[in-house]
């Protein structure tokens, strides 16, 4: 299957078992008490990652690294305006995975069919081939979750969030059941950050910079602002985000976008990445909650004791 491979179904059993192990006194207190605490559960390594103050920067390392998909990027294209404002997109796209991670199991299931019925109802033309697909294409949306779960998990770790090789692992077992969610088969899923690792090995020699993805790109570097926005200095603050997100992009990445090496490398990115969670992580109790599904999930969480 081009672009895919079947994973070893022990290696997401291992990491879905050591979630299972280590989430179990929440769990049994949640059961006892007719609390649903969602797909991962407070104990389970994509809360830390997902509730972390980089996840907009992961949000949007991801989004350049998955236009480099042709076929991907050509389903955003033809189904949508890339010219438009892209807040209300990337809004959007945070709400569902908060929902996904940090709401009920109903919750969950409910955005999660929202998305598969759009994807149903979409349909695109490959840009190399002009083959029509529906955009429930399974090399698509797998390329679309491997890398939003990379991302999430990369750009946190290299912004200070400490977790053991064993917890890599776990969290992407973890994320296999977001995969499920929009119908992906789980032995297509990458498990392990190994098996992460080789799928992007196997996609590279299908990506490339199309013109809808530069087109992408650029506008979300520079997106349109307006006059009072820029004066208040939105403009600088956004480019420090993205820039920063950009420069997380694995090396290969940003060879494929055309752009000259960083001077330093990949640390300059890093320590801005650093800089910026830690700005967030001093800012005032209110502004530290987080978003309101994920406030009501830590309640929750705290209901049965857990925290």
């Amino acid at each position: 299957m081009k672009g895919g491979g079947c994973w070893a179904a022990g290696g997401a059993a291992h990491a879905r078992g050591m979630t299972a192990s280590s989430q179990g006194r929440a769990r049994v207190a949640a059961q006892g008490n007719g609390v649903d605490l969602g797909l991962f559960g407070p104990g389970s390594v994509s809360w830390r990652v997902m509730a972390d103050p980089a996840f907009a920067i992961g949000g949007l390392r991801a989004l350049f690294l998955q236009a480099l998909y042709p076929r991907a990027m050509a389903g955003v294209a033809q189904n949508s305006d890339l010219s438009a404002p892209p807040w209300g997109r990337l809004l959007r796209t945070a709400r569902y995975v908060h929902t996904v991670t940090f709401g009920t199991s109903e919750q969950a299931q409910r955005a999660a069919a929202r998305v598969r019925a759009i994807h149903r109802a979409l349909w695109a033309a490959d840009p190399d081939s002009g083959e029509r697909f529906r955009l429930d294409d399974v090399q698509a949306l797998l390329w679309v979750h491997v890398v939003e779960a990379e991302s999430f998990l990369s750009t946190a770790r290299r912004a200070g969030l400490r977790l053991s090789a064993a917890e890599v692992d776990r969290y992407y077992g973890e994320q296999v059941r977001a995969a499920q969610l929009v119908d992906i088969d789980p032995q297509l899923v990458p498990a392990t950050a190994a098996q992460v690792a080789d799928y992007y090995a196997r996609m590279r020699p299908q990506l490339r910079l199309s013109d809808q993805a530069a087109h992408a790109a650029r506008f979300l570097l520079w997106p349109p602002m307006s006059a009072k926005a820029q004066l208040y200095g939105a403009r600088a603050g956004w480019l420090a985000v993205t820039g920063t997100a950009f420069g997380l992009l694995p090396g290969w990445a940003r060879r494929l976008y055309r752009l000259p090496g960083l001077p330093g490398g990949d640390v300059p990115p890093a320590v801005t990445a650093r800089l910026l969670r830690t700005a967030a992580m001093t800012l005032p109790t209110p502004l530290r909650r987080g978003s309101p599904i994920l406030q009501e999930a830590r309640a929750r969480a705290a209901a049965v004791g857990y925290g």
